[in-house]
């Protein structure tokens, strides 16, 4: 049973890792899908999604576009409905990390994760919500971390952004229930990608197992499957939560 079929969905920064899980999990299940990704260097990564997409049979399209800067959102998103109809589902998955001790943290790296983690954010959902209003229909995640609920030393400016994408959803949830437009977070603990191999083996690894119920980090196919879920019917009368996929971290 495909639980999206014929929906349009945006999953911002989805070149590889989590994003680029959900946008394949989305294509699966019937979606068409259109992604961003920032650097050239992701270029190439981006094309090879788009065309495995469009080979399981559904519109898919690679955009150059940072989600941190609100004219690209804005040209990003009158692009996707003029090129797919319209945008059912947002996935507000783009995010950095620059961590630093807060004493050693300049200020560069503080407007940087909060540019693009919690910024965009605010943008891109500004963007959808216009469309998804006079359709009186819409989903909006966004990615959160479990960071931004329990805290991390040396991740200051990353828990924030976080924590801020919480209130933030909630605050869209209230707003936009009337128009049947859902909004929620998705708060991952550690997940294997790119960004956390380093963590993969050895003693670091060890210790953060160790402190997880479940006793293993997440595959980002678990975090896709949620985001399957809160997008599709079977997650209709959730609205304005926070789900912490994290094997337990938080408890």
């Amino acid at each position: 049973m495909k639980l999206l079929k014929d929906k349009v969905a945006i999953v911002t920064g989805a070149a590889r890792g989590i994003g680029e899980a959900i946008a394949l999990k989305y294509a699966e299940h019937g979606a068409n899908v259109a992604f961003t990704y920032v650097s050239d260097s992701s270029e190439p990564k981006a094309k090879a999604l788009e065309e495995k997409m469009i080979a399981m049979g559904v519109k898919a399209k690679a955009y150059k576009s940072n989600a941190g800067d609100v004219a690209q959102c804005e040209a990003l998103v009158n692009e996707v409905i003029k090129e797919f109809g319209s945008v059912d589902i947002l996935v507000n998955n783009a995010g950095i990390s620059k961590d630093n001790l807060l004493m050693r943290m300049s200020y560069e790296q503080w407007n940087d994760v909060i540019q693009v983690n919690l910024n965009s954010v605010f943008y891109m959902t500004k963007q959808v919500i216009r469309p998804m209003m006079k359709a009186r229909n819409g989903v909006i995640i966004n990615m959160s971390s479990i960071i931004g609920e329990i805290g991390n030393a040396g991740q200051a400016s990353y828990a924030a952004s976080k924590a801020g994408i919480i209130g933030f959803t909630k605050s869209v949830a209230k707003e936009l229930g009337s128009r049947n437009i859902r909004c929620n977070a998705i708060a991952p603990g550690f997940v294997e990608t790119d960004m956390t191999s380093y963590l993969k083996e050895g003693e670091a690894a060890d210790k953060y197992k160790a402190g997880i119920p479940l006793g293993r980090f997440a595959s980002a196919e678990d975090i896709a499957n949620s985001c399957l879920f809160l997008a599709s019917d079977w997650g209709s009368y959730i609205t304005g939560q926070t789900l912490s996929v994290c094997g337990g971290l938080n408890i």
